[in-house]
């Protein structure tokens, strides 16, 4: 297990303040794509219709060479995001304020900035935090303001922990079957390498996970959409907190609680933990 002190900490803290830009355009075909993706008709987009929330996930993704990714199917470590040396990588949290809404036909522009390293030490062992700001815009409009919080960490330990409780009923909720085929195509939209959603020999055999694991901004664009389609509109904030992970072999649900103003959501699998919170504000 990684030690705290195994970790330069000073030359991690050196990639705060990096910046990163990068752009693509919102184009009908990615909005038909993602549409039949989550089972909605794909339709025929036309220039200046919305595109779906949270869409801009799939758009100006780091562009790596198959040679330059790192055993675990991201981009080798060292580049915009400080090089830590911990084998697990996950999001695990992350907000947005939405100042306005992606057309198609929008040339979209995404400013990165690293805002924040640091080191903690948890019930795994070692963890490392980095914070990341994005600002997405459209021209001259600001479209949203997204922090998304990435952690890394050690391989479990072997040690047997408390079985968290189960998660409680909301008054509204969905099921999703998280199959192989869905992941891949989140995956696939979104550029994203990460061996754990699609390669089940390396998922079980490397990383010791009992299947493939479902993307955790896949749980939150499902959580997202949902609070939009109880309420009848896009919520102005959003936020969300991965608590515990899923698999492609269990069908889960999207929970909804209204709350106030607005709506508090969480996915868990039958009988299971809480595995993804989310809170959406009008």
């Amino acid at each position: 297990m990684t030690s705290p002190t195994a970790l330069d900490i000073d030359h991690l803290r050196s990639w705060i303040g990096r910046e990163e830009a990068a752009s693509e355009s919102v184009s009908p075909e990615l909005v038909r794509k993602f549409r039949a993706m989550f089972d909605e008709e794909p339709g025929d987009p036309q220039p200046g219709d919305l595109a779906p929330t949270l869409l801009h996930w799939c758009l100006a993704q780091p562009v790596a060479q198959t040679k330059a990714l790192g055993p675990d199917g991201h981009p080798a470590r060292g580049g915009f995001l400080p090089p830590v040396p911990l084998p697990r990588r996950m999001w695990a949290a992350g907000s947005f304020v939405f100042h306005d809404a992606l057309k198609v036909g929008d040339a979209v522009r995404r400013l990165s900035r690293i805002d924040n390293v640091e080191v903690k030490t948890g019930r795994t062992g070692t963890l490392c935090f980095v914070t990341v700001m994005h600002e997405v815009t459209a021209g001259d409009r600001a479209i949203l303001t997204e922090r998304q919080d990435i952690v890394y960490r050690d391989l479990d330990s072997g040690v047997q922990k408390a079985a968290p409780p189960p998660a409680p009923e909301g008054h509204h909720r969905r099921a999703v079957d998280p199959s192989p085929p869905l992941l891949f195509r989140y995956s696939a939209l979104t550029f994203n390498g990460h061996r754990i959603h699609y390669d089940h020999p390396y998922v079980t055999q490397v990383e010791g996970y009992p299947g493939l694991v479902v993307h955790g901004p896949m749980q939150a664009t499902l959580m997202l959409r949902y609070a939009a389609e109880l309420k009848g509109a896009a919520p102005a904030r959003f936020s969300f907190r991965g608590l515990s992970p899923l698999f492609d072999n269990e069908m889960f649900h999207v929970h909804a609680e209204p709350e106030g103003a607005g709506i508090k959501l969480w996915t868990a699998r039958a009988g299971g933990p809480v595995a993804m919170t989310a809170e959406a504000a009008w």
